[in-house]
């Protein structure tokens, strides 16, 4: 018999569309570890998205450390019925679901098993009326487990973006998640280092903490875009305020450029 490959052997395992949802864009923000800015990276593209005139999405797949909600100040529960979930609207439109979205008490733990929360991933994806969304933005847990593993089985993911800090981008870490893509088929758009420079407030100059990055290093994994985020306290309380969606600036623009090239599914 033929061997099948991954592509085919996963496509048993997509999650079905939901009946009044057209998403034509589905991006994925991995990490290889926690800590790394995966959030905030994720929530800047959906804002550039939407400043562009599209329709933007996140589903945060991070189940047991959500995000998205504190950093959109989204408030809870969503709308649901039997058949469907709404999602909620953030001020100026994008549409998120989380599980904080969901409970009633945000700050409960959520002590569940692999296989419990890779079905709530595939809810998300079936049960959220989404309606029309130009990018989906799906904000992966850390590394490169069940969940991962799930969202590229169970969505029709069109590309990866994958965020590191700038200690670990030439090491394993960075090395697994991209060998991940690889296994799944799906391509890595581009690559954010966060935490890499900030801006003497006094003088200007850029000062570099951790060192300038090695960008030759990514041609081995033939990742075609790199961008660098700063340490920025204006951003980072913009995230603690609910606010991401009134920062000023234009970062990830080349990555943002590059996802709107991107074909849309059929």
């Amino acid at each position: 018999m033929p061997q099948q490959s991954n592509a085919e052997q996963f496509a048993a395992f997509r999650a079905k569309d939901n009946v009044h949802s057209n998403i034509k864009k589905v991006i994925a923000v991995m990490s290889g570890k926690g800590g790394v800015g995966k959030s905030l990276v994720t929530s800047l593209l959906a804002v550039n998205s939407q400043r562009g005139g599209k329709q933007a999405a996140i589903l945060d797949a991070d189940v047991t450390g959500p995000s998205i909600p504190t950093i959109f100040g989204l408030k809870g529960p969503c709308c649901a019925s039997e058949e469907e979930i709404m999602p909620a609207y953030s001020q100026k439109g994008t549409k998120a679901i989380s599980l904080n979205l969901l409970n009633v008490d945000p700050s409960a733990p959520v002590v569940w098993r692999g296989p419990v929360v890779a079905g709530l991933i595939k809810q998300f994806w079936s049960d959220v009326c989404w309606e029309e969304v130009d990018e989906m933005y799906v904000d992966m847990p850390p590394g490169t487990g069940d969940v991962p593993l799930t969202v590229f089985q169970s969505l029709p993911v069109s590309a990866i973006v994958v965020v590191t800090s700038p200690q670990d981008l030439v090491s394993l870490i960075v090395e697994k998640a991209v060998k991940m893509a690889q296994m799944m088929n799906v391509p890595i758009l581009g690559l954010v280092e966060n935490m890499s420079y900030l801006d003497c407030p006094h003088c200007g100059e850029r000062i570099y903490p951790y060192g300038k990055s090695e960008e030759e290093s990514l041609k081995k994994y033939g990742i075609p875009h790199f961008e660098a985020l700063p340490i920025d306290p204006k951003l980072a309380a913009l995230c603690d305020q609910g606010k991401i969606e009134d920062y000023e600036g234009d970062y990830l623009q080349e990555i943002t450029k590059a996802i709107s090239k991107l074909p849309e599914r059929k």
